[in-house]
Protein backbone atom coordinates (compact mmCIF):
# COMPACT_ATOMS: atom_id res chain seq x y z
CA UNK A 1 0.00 0.00 0.00
CA UNK A 2 0.96 3.26 -1.01
CA UNK A 3 0.04 6.68 0.79
CA UNK A 4 1.28 9.91 -0.73
CA UNK A 5 2.07 13.24 1.47
CA UNK A 6 1.38 16.05 -0.96
CA UNK A 7 2.51 19.39 1.02
CA UNK A 8 3.00 23.22 0.20
CA UNK A 9 5.64 24.34 -2.76
CA UNK A 10 5.70 20.81 -4.35
CA UNK A 11 6.83 18.68 -2.03
CA UNK A 12 5.18 15.16 -2.22
CA UNK A 13 6.52 11.87 -1.00
CA UNK A 14 5.02 8.48 -0.53
CA UNK A 15 4.74 6.01 2.45
CA UNK A 16 5.07 2.70 1.24
CA UNK A 17 3.39 -0.03 3.65
CA UNK A 18 4.70 -3.32 2.39
CA UNK A 19 7.60 -6.04 2.34
CA UNK A 20 10.59 -3.80 1.87
CA UNK A 21 11.85 -4.39 -1.89
CA UNK A 22 15.97 -3.43 -3.44
CA UNK A 23 16.48 0.38 -2.67
CA UNK A 24 19.31 1.54 -5.35
CA UNK A 25 21.42 4.78 -4.60
CA UNK A 26 23.53 6.60 -7.36
CA UNK A 27 24.85 8.67 -4.70
CA UNK A 28 27.04 8.50 -0.83
CA UNK A 29 24.76 6.81 1.47
CA UNK A 30 25.07 6.84 5.64
CA UNK A 31 22.45 4.64 7.32
CA UNK A 32 21.84 5.85 11.34
CA UNK A 33 20.76 3.25 13.52
CA UNK A 34 21.57 1.59 16.97
CA UNK A 35 22.43 -1.45 18.31
CA UNK A 36 19.63 -3.31 19.02
CA UNK A 37 17.96 -2.60 15.68
CA UNK A 38 21.60 -3.50 13.64
CA UNK A 39 21.62 -6.49 15.84
CA UNK A 40 18.44 -7.81 14.30
CA UNK A 41 18.05 -6.30 11.20
CA UNK A 42 20.87 -4.38 9.77
CA UNK A 43 22.11 -7.67 7.66
CA UNK A 44 18.53 -7.55 6.42
CA UNK A 45 18.21 -4.53 5.09
CA UNK A 46 22.18 -4.07 3.73
CA UNK A 47 20.56 -6.84 1.36
CA UNK A 48 18.06 -4.11 0.31
CA UNK A 49 20.18 -1.69 -0.65
CA UNK A 50 22.80 -0.62 -3.13
CA UNK A 51 24.69 2.58 -3.68
CA UNK A 52 27.88 3.93 -5.05
CA UNK A 53 29.63 4.12 -1.54
CA UNK A 54 27.86 3.13 1.72
CA UNK A 55 28.37 3.85 5.43
CA UNK A 56 27.01 3.20 8.90
CA UNK A 57 26.97 4.81 11.72
CA UNK A 58 25.58 3.51 15.11
CA UNK A 59 24.78 5.70 17.78
CA UNK A 60 23.74 4.87 21.79
CA UNK A 61 20.13 3.45 22.02
CA UNK A 62 17.24 5.55 23.52
CA UNK A 63 15.90 8.23 24.54
CA UNK A 64 17.89 9.96 26.92
CA UNK A 65 20.78 9.77 24.43
CA UNK A 66 18.09 12.06 21.81
CA UNK A 67 20.73 14.94 22.54
CA UNK A 68 23.26 17.26 21.26
CA UNK A 69 26.06 15.02 21.83
CA UNK A 70 24.74 12.16 19.91
CA UNK A 71 23.85 14.40 17.00
CA UNK A 72 27.76 15.51 16.62
CA UNK A 73 28.64 11.60 16.64
CA UNK A 74 26.02 12.08 13.35
CA UNK A 75 27.86 14.75 11.94
CA UNK A 76 30.81 13.71 12.61
CA UNK A 77 30.50 10.60 10.75
CA UNK A 78 29.02 12.32 7.67
CA UNK A 79 31.97 14.76 7.43
CA UNK A 80 34.24 11.86 7.85
CA UNK A 81 32.87 10.41 4.57
CA UNK A 82 32.88 13.42 3.02
CA UNK A 83 29.27 13.39 2.43
CA UNK A 84 28.23 16.23 0.29
CA UNK A 85 24.74 17.84 -1.06
CA UNK A 86 23.44 14.90 -3.07
CA UNK A 87 24.44 12.55 -0.90
CA UNK A 88 21.68 10.49 1.48
CA UNK A 89 21.24 9.92 5.37
CA UNK A 90 19.36 6.97 6.28
CA UNK A 91 17.57 6.90 9.50
CA UNK A 92 16.88 2.69 10.37
CA UNK A 93 15.37 2.41 14.05
CA UNK A 94 12.57 4.03 15.86
CA UNK A 95 11.43 7.60 16.58
CA UNK A 96 14.66 8.75 18.26
CA UNK A 97 16.56 7.68 15.35
CA UNK A 98 14.46 9.17 12.84
CA UNK A 99 14.28 12.55 14.48
CA UNK A 100 18.06 12.59 15.03
CA UNK A 101 18.74 11.32 11.27
CA UNK A 102 16.33 13.97 10.13
CA UNK A 103 17.53 16.92 12.29
CA UNK A 104 21.15 16.20 11.10
CA UNK A 105 19.96 16.14 7.68
CA UNK A 106 18.42 19.14 7.95
CA UNK A 107 21.47 21.00 9.14
CA UNK A 108 24.26 19.39 7.76
CA UNK A 109 25.58 21.67 4.89
CA UNK A 110 21.94 24.09 5.14
CA UNK A 111 20.01 20.50 4.10
CA UNK A 112 20.82 16.94 2.25
CA UNK A 113 17.73 14.63 2.01
CA UNK A 114 17.30 11.45 4.29
CA UNK A 115 14.34 8.72 4.10
CA UNK A 116 13.06 6.86 7.33
CA UNK A 117 13.03 3.17 7.45
CA UNK A 118 11.23 3.32 10.58
CA UNK A 119 11.49 -0.18 13.29
CA UNK A 120 8.92 0.25 15.59
CA UNK A 121 5.37 0.42 15.51
CA UNK A 122 5.67 3.95 17.29
CA UNK A 123 8.00 5.34 14.53
CA UNK A 124 5.92 3.33 11.98
CA UNK A 125 2.20 5.00 12.62
CA UNK A 126 3.72 8.82 13.68
CA UNK A 127 7.22 9.95 14.56
CA UNK A 128 8.20 9.02 10.64
CA UNK A 129 5.74 10.49 9.08
CA UNK A 130 5.25 14.55 8.51
CA UNK A 131 8.95 15.97 8.93
CA UNK A 132 9.37 16.97 12.32
CA UNK A 133 12.98 16.09 13.41
CA UNK A 134 14.75 17.20 16.70
CA UNK A 135 16.89 16.59 19.67
CA UNK A 136 15.82 16.80 23.58
CA UNK A 137 18.02 19.11 25.88
CA UNK A 138 17.57 19.93 29.75
CA UNK A 139 14.75 22.48 29.41
CA UNK A 140 12.73 19.46 27.26
CA UNK A 141 11.89 17.27 24.69
CA UNK A 142 12.18 18.18 21.02
CA UNK A 143 12.92 21.96 22.23
CA UNK A 144 15.78 21.74 18.95
CA UNK A 145 14.65 20.93 15.88
CA UNK A 146 13.46 21.73 12.63
CA UNK A 147 10.39 20.48 10.19
CA UNK A 148 12.32 19.01 7.34
CA UNK A 149 10.49 16.12 5.48
CA UNK A 150 11.58 12.90 3.99
CA UNK A 151 11.77 12.00 0.62
CA UNK A 152 10.19 8.65 1.54
CA UNK A 153 9.34 6.25 4.38
CA UNK A 154 9.15 2.70 4.22
CA UNK A 155 7.49 0.47 6.31
CA UNK A 156 7.80 -2.93 6.71
CA UNK A 157 5.56 -5.38 9.03
CA UNK A 158 8.68 -7.77 9.02
CA UNK A 159 10.04 -5.51 11.86
CA UNK A 160 7.68 -5.40 13.93
CA UNK A 161 7.96 -9.54 14.77
CA UNK A 162 11.22 -8.57 16.78
CA UNK A 163 9.46 -5.92 18.52
CA UNK A 164 9.17 -6.01 22.67
CA UNK A 165 5.82 -5.75 23.96
CA UNK A 166 5.87 -2.69 25.42
CA UNK A 167 7.53 -0.94 22.24
CA UNK A 168 3.75 -2.60 20.44
CA UNK A 169 1.89 -1.07 23.40
CA UNK A 170 3.67 2.21 22.87
CA UNK A 171 3.10 2.43 19.03
CA UNK A 172 -0.40 1.13 19.48
CA UNK A 173 -0.81 4.40 22.05
CA UNK A 174 -0.01 6.71 19.26
CA UNK A 175 -2.87 4.67 17.18
CA UNK A 176 -5.50 5.51 19.73
CA UNK A 177 -4.46 9.50 19.70
CA UNK A 178 -5.23 9.10 16.05
CA UNK A 179 -8.56 7.76 16.27
CA UNK A 180 -9.42 9.41 19.56
CA UNK A 181 -8.67 13.22 17.59
CA UNK A 182 -9.69 12.77 14.18
CA UNK A 183 -11.48 9.29 13.42
CA UNK A 184 -14.63 7.50 15.27
CA UNK A 185 -15.03 5.04 12.86
CA UNK A 186 -11.31 3.93 13.40
CA UNK A 187 -11.81 4.15 17.20
CA UNK A 188 -14.69 1.89 17.33
CA UNK A 189 -12.55 -0.56 14.78
CA UNK A 190 -9.78 -0.36 17.43
CA UNK A 191 -12.85 -0.91 20.37
CA UNK A 192 -13.65 -4.52 18.21
CA UNK A 193 -10.39 -5.62 16.73
CA UNK A 194 -7.37 -6.94 18.43
CA UNK A 195 -4.06 -5.85 17.18
CA UNK A 196 -2.00 -8.41 18.21
CA UNK A 197 -3.07 -9.96 15.12
CA UNK A 198 -0.66 -9.30 12.52
CA UNK A 199 -3.25 -8.41 9.41
CA UNK A 200 -5.06 -6.22 11.97
CA UNK A 201 -1.80 -4.20 13.07
CA UNK A 202 -1.35 -3.98 8.95
CA UNK A 203 -4.64 -2.20 9.19
CA UNK A 204 -3.90 -0.43 11.80
CA UNK A 205 -0.44 1.35 10.72
CA UNK A 206 -2.69 2.07 7.24
CA UNK A 207 -5.43 3.88 8.78
CA UNK A 208 -3.30 5.79 10.94
CA UNK A 209 -0.45 7.21 8.05
CA UNK A 210 -3.81 8.08 6.34
CA UNK A 211 -4.89 9.92 9.21
CA UNK A 212 -1.37 12.24 9.41
CA UNK A 213 -0.91 12.24 6.02
CA UNK A 214 -4.35 14.15 5.64
CA UNK A 215 -3.27 16.00 8.86
CA UNK A 216 0.12 17.05 7.70
CA UNK A 217 -1.41 18.06 4.00
CA UNK A 218 -3.10 20.43 5.75
CA UNK A 219 -0.81 22.00 8.54
CA UNK A 220 2.75 21.07 7.68
CA UNK A 221 4.23 23.69 10.46
CA UNK A 222 1.65 22.75 12.94
CA UNK A 223 0.03 26.68 12.90
CA UNK A 224 -3.12 25.03 14.03
CA UNK A 225 -4.77 21.39 13.13
CA UNK A 226 -1.63 20.13 13.37
CA UNK A 227 -1.26 20.46 17.01
CA UNK A 228 -4.34 18.38 17.80
CA UNK A 229 -2.01 15.25 16.80
CA UNK A 230 -0.09 16.28 20.24
CA UNK A 231 -3.49 15.18 22.21
CA UNK A 232 -1.81 13.42 25.00
CA UNK A 233 1.85 14.58 24.55
CA UNK A 234 1.49 18.01 26.87
CA UNK A 235 0.73 15.89 29.95
CA UNK A 236 3.17 13.09 29.07
CA UNK A 237 6.17 15.50 27.97
CA UNK A 238 6.41 16.25 31.76
CA UNK A 239 6.20 12.86 32.92
CA UNK A 240 9.06 11.88 30.51
CA UNK A 241 10.59 15.36 31.36
CA UNK A 242 10.22 14.36 35.31
CA UNK A 243 11.29 10.55 35.09
CA UNK A 244 14.28 11.80 32.95
CA UNK A 245 13.38 9.43 30.22
CA UNK A 246 14.47 6.27 32.49
CA UNK A 247 10.92 5.25 32.93
CA UNK A 248 8.28 5.43 30.46
CA UNK A 249 8.58 4.79 26.66
CA UNK A 250 7.45 7.60 24.47
CA UNK A 251 3.83 6.20 24.02
CA UNK A 252 3.57 5.13 26.99
CA UNK A 253 3.85 8.52 28.49
CA UNK A 254 1.58 10.15 25.97
CA UNK A 255 -0.88 7.00 26.87
CA UNK A 256 -1.00 8.58 30.71
CA UNK A 257 -0.87 11.96 29.15
CA UNK A 258 -4.21 11.24 27.03
CA UNK A 259 -5.80 9.83 30.66
CA UNK A 260 -4.97 12.86 32.07
CA UNK A 261 -5.48 15.17 28.95
CA UNK A 262 -9.15 13.59 29.40
CA UNK A 263 -9.90 14.05 33.10
CA UNK A 264 -9.03 17.80 32.21
CA UNK A 265 -11.89 17.30 29.24
CA UNK A 266 -14.70 15.85 31.41
CA UNK A 267 -13.97 18.39 34.27
CA UNK A 268 -14.54 21.33 31.62
CA UNK A 269 -17.52 19.88 30.23
CA UNK A 270 -16.16 19.08 27.70
CA UNK A 271 -16.02 15.09 27.08
CA UNK A 272 -18.47 12.73 28.99
CA UNK A 273 -16.75 10.38 31.77
CA UNK A 274 -18.68 7.31 29.35
CA UNK A 275 -15.29 8.25 26.55
CA UNK A 276 -12.95 9.30 28.82
CA UNK A 277 -13.26 5.24 30.24
CA UNK A 278 -13.89 4.10 26.75
CA UNK A 279 -9.95 5.53 26.08
CA UNK A 280 -9.03 4.16 29.55
CA UNK A 281 -10.14 0.70 28.92
CA UNK A 282 -8.48 0.61 24.90
CA UNK A 283 -5.47 1.56 26.43
CA UNK A 284 -5.14 -1.14 29.48
CA UNK A 285 -6.41 -3.63 26.91
CA UNK A 286 -3.14 -3.66 25.13
CA UNK A 287 -0.97 -2.73 29.29
CA UNK A 288 0.02 0.40 28.38
CA UNK A 289 0.09 2.63 31.68
CA UNK A 290 -2.68 4.77 32.48
CA UNK A 291 -1.66 5.98 35.76
CA UNK A 292 0.85 8.09 37.67
CA UNK A 293 1.70 9.88 40.32
CA UNK A 294 2.83 13.65 40.77
CA UNK A 295 4.95 14.76 43.28
CA UNK A 296 4.90 18.03 43.06
CA UNK A 297 1.56 19.40 41.46
CA UNK A 298 2.82 22.94 41.25
CA UNK A 299 6.57 21.83 39.51
CA UNK A 300 4.15 20.00 36.69
CA UNK A 301 2.24 22.75 35.83
CA UNK A 302 4.96 25.35 36.15
CA UNK A 303 6.65 22.58 33.39
CA UNK A 304 3.92 22.89 30.35
CA UNK A 305 5.24 26.61 29.92
CA UNK A 306 8.42 24.97 28.44
CA UNK A 307 5.74 23.00 25.79
CA UNK A 308 6.40 24.40 22.25
CA UNK A 309 2.54 24.78 21.98
CA UNK A 310 2.59 27.24 24.70
CA UNK A 311 2.60 31.27 23.65
CA UNK A 312 2.59 34.21 25.19
CA UNK A 313 2.35 32.70 29.31
CA UNK A 314 -0.47 30.79 28.07
CA UNK A 315 -0.24 27.19 28.02
CA UNK A 316 -2.20 25.28 25.05
CA UNK A 317 -4.19 21.99 25.63
CA UNK A 318 -5.64 19.48 23.39
CA UNK A 319 -9.01 18.53 24.55
CA UNK A 320 -11.36 15.88 23.05
CA UNK A 321 -14.72 16.79 22.71
CA UNK A 322 -16.10 13.69 21.72
CA UNK A 323 -14.42 10.58 20.29
CA UNK A 324 -12.99 11.62 16.95
CA UNK A 325 -13.16 15.29 17.46
CA UNK A 326 -10.88 18.07 19.12
CA UNK A 327 -10.12 21.29 19.98
CA UNK A 328 -6.85 23.48 20.89
CA UNK A 329 -7.42 25.61 23.51
CA UNK A 330 -5.69 28.48 26.00
CA UNK A 331 -8.83 28.76 27.40
CA UNK A 332 -8.77 27.02 30.55
CA UNK A 333 -7.98 28.27 33.94
CA UNK A 334 -5.52 27.28 36.64
CA UNK A 335 -7.54 26.38 38.77
CA UNK A 336 -9.27 23.78 36.73
CA UNK A 337 -5.91 22.20 35.39
CA UNK A 338 -4.55 21.84 39.40
CA UNK A 339 -7.44 20.44 40.64
CA UNK A 340 -6.94 17.80 37.49
CA UNK A 341 -3.70 17.65 38.35
CA UNK A 342 -4.20 16.60 42.23
CA UNK A 343 -5.99 13.81 40.94
CA UNK A 344 -3.33 11.89 40.38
Amino acid sequence: MIVNISLANNISYDVTIDSLKKLTFDRKVVLVTNPTVSGLHLEYLKEKISAKEFSVVTVPDGEKYKNLETLNTILDHCFEEKLNRSSLLLAFGGGVIGDMTGFAASIYQRGIDFIQIPTTLLSQVDASVGGKTGINNKYGKNLLGAFHQPRAVYIDPYFLTTLPKRELGAGIAEIVKMAVTFNEDFFLWLENNDLNDSENIKIAIAKSVETKAWVVSQDEKEKGLRAALNYGHTFGHVIEKETKYKTYLHGEAVGIGMVMANALAVRVGKMSEENALRVKKLLEKYEIPTSYKIENVENFYEDFFLDKKSLDNKIKFIISKEIGDCEITDKISKDDVIKTLKGF
